[in-house]
C-alpha cells in the first residue's frame, strides 16, 4: 500500500493512506467531480508519538506506545494490507461506511478488543463475543492504557432525524498519552459536542443531508475550542462539503485553532 507521509514534526506522525478502500456504497456516501483541495498544514508536536493515518472518508488508523487503534474499518482486508495488527477497534454507526462485517471478518482481530454500540454488536456474530466492548452513549471502558468515552453523535434537523437518531451511535473521545482525540462520528453540532473540554485533535464529520454543513461544524468547533481540527466525512450526496470555507470560518473565528487537512479521499471515485 503506497503512502505520502504528510508531516514530520518532532514526535507526531501525520500519513494520508493513498490507495483508495473498496468499501460498499452506503446510501450516505456517493462521490461526486468537485475537487477539494488539500491543505497539508504542519501540526504541534505531540507528548508521547501519536501516529495518524487517514486511510479513506470515516476510516483512520491511530499508532501510540505500539499500539494500534482502527476507527471504523470498512474496504475489506487489502485496505489495510502492509497496515499493523489492531489492538483496539472503534466502530461508531450500522451504516456501509463505518461498520462492514465483512471486513471484520477479513481481518486479523485474535488480539483486539472492538468497542460498539449496542446496535452494532446485535449485527456482530457470536464467535465475536469474547472481543467486543459494548458501549452505550455516556459509557466508558479503558483498555491498553488508553479511555475510551462514547460520546452521542445524532441528527438535529427534523429532515435529517431518521439518519441517525438519537441514542443509536457514538462519538468516541479517546484519552493518548495525555492527549484527548474526539471522533464525531455522523452528527450535526448536538449540544454534547459543543460541551466537549480540553480537546487535543477533532475529527469533524460534514456531509449533506446526513450530517451537517460546515457552517454548523465550524460554529460547534468555535465554541468547544479543539486545539486541532481534521475535517474528514465531507463527502456525501449530491456535493462535497466545502472544507476551504469551514477552515476560513474557524480561522476568522479564532485563529489559535490549527485546521489540518488530510488526504482523506486521494481518489475522487469515492
Amino acid at each position: 500500500m503506497k503512502k505520502i507521509v504528510f508531516v514530520l514534526i518532532g514526535h507526531l506522525l501525520i500519513i494520508g493512506c493513498k490507495e483508495k478502500s473498496k468499501a460498499t456504497m452506503s446510501d450516505d456516501k456517493e462521490t461526486t467531480d468537485t475537487e477539494i483541495s488539500i491543505d497539508k498544514k504542519q501540526t504541534e508536536n505531540s507528548d508521547d508519538e501519536i501516529k495518524i493515518i487517514s486511510i479513506e472518508h470515516a476510516t483512520a488508523i491511530l499508532e501510540w506506545n505500539n499500539i494500534t487503534i482502527y476507527i471504523d474499518p470498512v474496504g475489506g482486508a487489502s485496505t489495510f494490507e502492509g497496515q499493523k495488527q489492531p489492538d483496539l477497534i472503534l466502530i461508531t454507526d450500522i451504516h456501509r461506511d463505518h461498520f462492514s462485517l465483512e471486513t471484520l471478518e477479513a481481518l486479523d482481530t485474535s488480539k483486539a478488543k472492538i468497542m460498539v454500540p449496542q446496535v452494532v454488536a446485535d449485527r456482530i456474530p457470536s464467535a465475536f463475543t469474547p472481543r467486543l466492548d459494548v458501549l452505550n452513549n455516556g459509557e466508558s471502558k479503558e483498555r491498553f492504557g488508553i479511555n475510551v468515552d462514547a460520546i452521542p453523535m445524532y441528527n438535529l434537523r427534523e429532515e435529517a432525524l431518521n439518519f441517525h437518531e438519537k441514542g443509536r451511535g457514538n462519538g468516541y473521545v479517546l484519552n493518548i498519552g495525555g492527549k484527548r482525540l474526539y471522533f464525531s462520528g455522523d452528527t450535526e453540532d448536538i449540544p454534547e459536542m459543543r460541551a466537549l473540554k480540553n480537546i487535543d485533535k477533532a475529527f469533524i464529520c460534514m456531509n449533506l443531508p446526513y450530517t451537517m454543513t460546515p457552517e454548523s461544524a465550524a460554529d460547534a468547533v468555535l465554541e468547544f475550542k479543539p486545539k486541532q481540527i481534521y475535517p474528514y466525512h465531507y463527502k456525501g450526496k449530491p456535493d462535497v462539503s466545502d472544507v476551504t470555507k469551514f477552515k476560513a470560518l474557524v480561522n476568522k473565528g479564532n485563529p489559535e485553532i490549527e485546521v489540518v487537512q488530510l488526504d482523506w479521499y486521494p481518489k475522487d471515485e469515492f
